[in-house]
């Protein structure tokens, strides 16, 4: 397995957040199988929808950044399939190299947040992202109860894989009932995002 550059930083400097197409480029550039940007997208469209609201309620969020994450959150994925690399390190590790630190950080979090980042805000980007992306499964929007249970079948193999999963399952939970306290309408709104789609 190729592993992503990291340049140094003055040989990558930080660059502004990159733009929707530019995500699709790496997309390209990082050979994300078909499947796994699908389902990127559907992850997008439920953070920007969790964002947008999140924004409304007065939560000082930056939605481009929630945008770039949740479209390259699963960056990694296909040049980890088949081995025992970390798919959300990998990720991060090649972001970081294309000098995009932030977008990094969000997809470095997107499967086990990291409870020693804060920064004084009630939510980051990188929680809307990770909460996003536990709730699709492949490409349909589920509940928290179907995307784990799907996680403890495919990869709860050991006791210990086992208590990993079911931790940060509570974890979720728990994640998800603070985004929702500062949203008017119920986490299973979100289903209906899986209605809509299919209509257009």
């Amino acid at each position: 397995m190729k592993h992503p550059s990291v340049s140094s930083a003055g040989e990558n400097p930080q660059k502004a957040l990159p733009t929707r197409e530019q995500c699709f480029l790496l997309m390209a550039r990082y050979g994300m199988l078909p499947n796994i940007r699908e389902h990127s997208l559907l992850v997008t469209e439920v953070a920007l929808r969790l964002g947008r609201g999140l924004i409304e309620a007065g939560l000082p969020l930056r939605l481009t950044l929630i945008e770039a994450g949740a479209l390259l959150h699963d960056l990694g994925k296909t040049p980890c399939l088949g081995t025992a690399a970390n798919h959300a390190e990998w990720g991060a590790q090649a972001l970081a190299g294309e000098g995009y630190p932030e977008v990094a950080q969000v997809v470095r979090e997107h499967v086990r947040l990291d409870d020693s980042m804060t920064d004084g805000r009630p939510l980051r980007e990188a929680e809307v992202v990770n909460y996003a992306d536990k709730r699709v499964l492949h490409t349909q929007v589920v509940t928290l109860a179907a995307r784990f249970a799907d996680l403890k079948e495919r990869y709860g193999r050991t006791p210990e894989a086992l208590a990993r999963i079911t931790e940060n399952e509570l974890k979720s939970r728990q994640l998800e009932q603070k985004i929702f306290s500062f949203l008017p309408r119920p986490h299973r709104d979100l289903l209906h995002l899986n209605h809509i789609r299919r209509q257009s």
